[in-house]
């Protein structure tokens, strides 16, 4: 098993291709996420963002190249990616919550089945984290009794109940009506001043400059720039970022 001791996620010529080829989702992709950073990825639709995420915790299989998580080649066949996907927390768009389990069912379900946690200490660490994104009174509701805004926020707390060493968001406010994005971005910062090591995708551009410690702009499967938020939105160098800032800003 090959070991990498760079970054906490370290990706080697990660490609993702469709249709033999055909289509380049993935098309070289070397990026290394220290511990700590938040990285923010933008772009336009079908640029390979969320197909990018997704691959960090193998939900979508890379056609070739390696991913490094913690050190250890997550790509690797003899890798146990579940416990390895234990410490990355992801959070979709569409908040894929179990409807017929309460709030607090979902979020104590995973450390329980997993082991993690015993049932007492899974509901504390709950009622904690629901406490923190102001949902207390929520622990027994169940998702359609829920917001948008609301049921993100659970979503979010979900991940965090594995106590993960990453968070993955894939365009975690997209779904949301306007005025709930607010309220998901509030606990995203949160987690970003407190250290967690996240990679977002999203459109949020003003969340991008205000967290983010590093911003990526891809395109057709490729990172075309990189940089600090202030220099990427300010100062874009590549043709085609200025062509989409000026679209998006």
């Amino acid at each position: 098993m090959s070991v990498n001791t760079k970054g906490l996620i370290v990706t080697e010529d990660l490609k993702k291709y469709y249709r033999n080829g055909e289509i380049k989702a993935l098309d070289g992709i070397n990026i290394e996420i220290d511990k700590g950073e938040v990285v923010v990825i933008v772009g336009p639709s079908g640029s390979g963002k969320s197909t990018f995420l997704r691959s960090l915790n193998l939900l979508e299989i890379p056609t070739s190249g390696k991913i490094f998580f913690e050190g250890v080649d997550i790509t690797d066949p003899k890798t146990d990616i579940n416990m390895h996907r234990r410490k990355m927390g992801m959070v979709f768009q569409h908040f894929n919550l179990f409807p017929h389990l309460s709030v607090m069912g979902n979020i104590t379900l995973a450390p329980i089945k997993h082991k993690i946690q015993s049932k007492d200490e899974a509901r504390e660490n709950a009622l904690r984290l629901l406490k923190r994104v102001g949902l207390l009174e929520k622990a027994e509701a169940y998702p359609s009794q829920l917001s948008g805004g609301q049921r993100q926020r659970i979503a979010i707390v979900r991940a965090l109940a594995m106590n993960p060493d990453v968070m993955l968001f894939d365009e975690p406010t997209s779904a949301l009506d306007p005025e709930m994005v607010g309220e998901v971005l509030e606990v995203m910062k949160e987690l970003a001043h407190e250290g967690m090591t996240m990679a977002v995708v999203t459109h949020e551009m003003g969340f991008a400059r205000e967290v983010a410690t590093r911003a990526i702009f891809m395109d057709e499967g490729r990172i075309l720039e990189q940089n600090t938020p202030q220099e990427l939105f300010s100062n874009p160098q590549h043709p085609r970022l200025k062509d989409f800032l000026s679209k998006v800003l």
